[in-house]
């Protein structure tokens, strides 16, 4: 049975049965922490914000350069990360630059708080992305941070496996 899909807003999608299902297009990743960390273990966090931040995600106006995770309190914090002021919003704008309190179980908190106590790990952001039910969600990880050696040993499989690809199309 096909689909048929009729659309209401910009991002919302309804079939015929009149549920809505939403487009996942947006998929902003941190390029930096694959090339800087070790990824040990992922986890999917939900980010608490406010006022006219999600309408700035949903743009795609985000940056995820800079930015790292940190306990305070027995929660989860991000830093670092710049959500750009939402182009049409008033005085009641939010702060790009603030400080994010990410969303996980208790259960997962205190796994990862031990984790980094005991063995040095870090956490990183690794890519901000909106789910099924219209959340922006951010995938975490807990990584290990790469010697200069391992940098330049990514770099070195990256180039031979374009050399062969190239090579492959020749023939």
């Amino acid at each position: 049975m096909k689909k048929h899909f009729k659309t209401n807003n910009f991002n919302n999608l309804q079939n015929i049965n009149g549920k809505k299902e939403m487009s996942n297009t947006i998929n902003i990743k941190n390029k930096r922490a694959f090339f800087d960390f070790e990824i040990l273990d992922r986890y999917d966090a939900g980010i608490q914000l406010c006022g006219t931040e999600i309408k700035s995600i949903r743009q795609g106006r985000v940056s995820l350069v800079d930015t790292y995770c940190m306990f305070y309190n027995r929660e989860l914090w991000t830093k670092g990360m710049n959500i750009a002021e939402y182009s049409y919003g008033t005085y009641n704008n939010h702060i790009p630059t603030r400080e994010r309190k990410l969303l996980l179980k208790k259960k997962e908190l205190r796994k990862l708080e031990r984790k980094i106590k005991e063995s040095g790990l870090t956490i990183v952001p690794l890519r901000l992305f909106i789910n099924d039910n219209g959340l922006a969600k951010l995938e975490i990880a807990l990584a290990k941070g790469k010697k200069e050696y391992d940098k330049r040993e990514t770099i070195k499989q990256k180039d031979t496996s374009r050399e062969m690809d190239r090579i492959k199309k020749r023939y």
